[in-house]
This record gives C-alpha cells, sequence and structure tokens, in this order.
C-alpha cells in the first residue's frame, strides 16, 4: 500500500491479534494511517516507539493511559503522543481507533 494515492479498505489486509484487528491504511515514508478495531477488553499495552502519532477515536469507548495520565474516552476525541512517550489503553466498549504516525511504521508492514 506504500505510496498507493487510492486504498480501499476492503484491500487493506487485517491483521488480528489478542482482540484488536488492524488494518495499515495509506502511507508513504513521511505518513501512516492505521485502522484498529477492538472487542471490549483489548489492551493496547503500555509501550512507545520513535515515531509522534495522533490517535482519533471513530467508536466505542476507551481508558486510555498517556504519559502516566489516564483518561476515558469516547468517539470524537483525539489524542497526541509524542515520540518517545510512554501510551496504551483498554477498551471498555468495542470501538474503532483510527492512529496516524510520522514517519510510517516499518514494523507494521513488509516492503
Amino acid at each position: 500500500m506504500k505510496n498507493n494515492r487510492w486504498v480501499f479498505h476492503e484491500d487493506a489486509a487485517p491483521e488480528e491479534a489478542h482482540g484488536v484487528i488492524r488494518r495499515v491504511l495509506a502511507y508513504s515514508d513521511d505518513l501512516m494511517v492505521v485502522e484498529n478495531t477492538f472487542e471490549r477488553g483489548a489492551v493496547g499495552a503500555l509501550h512507545s516507539h520513535p515515531h509522534t502519532q495522533i490517535t482519533y477515536v471513530v467508536s466505542g469507548k476507551f481508558e486510555f493511559e498517556i504519559d502516566g495520565e489516564k483518561h476515558v474516552v469516547k468517539a470524537g476525541d483525539t489524542m497526541l503522543k509524542r515520540d518517545g512517550i510512554v501510551h496504551g489503553c483498554v477498551c471498555l466498549e468495542p470501538g474503532i481507533l483510527l492512529d496516524t504516525f510520522t514517519p510510517y511504521r516499518e514494523d507494521f508492514v513488509q516492503d
């Protein structure tokens, strides 16, 4: 999908792990969009990475921890996570998160 101008949802291969389905959508060297569909109770373990990340809550309800601070977020809420900041979440109500990364997450793709 790298550098594809058009990325259709049905063409984005789902990867399932521990109650989360990840779909890598459009991306280039500088930017990546990823859709994550969570089941209730699924956990995005605390982690950090050398990418700035913005997460938009499309649907559902999540408890997020960012740099030691916790908040419950729902559809329409957005979070900024600068590179190197520890963050993670627990899904309280099934939903979808849309993540944007800069630069792109090389570990999410096999070019």
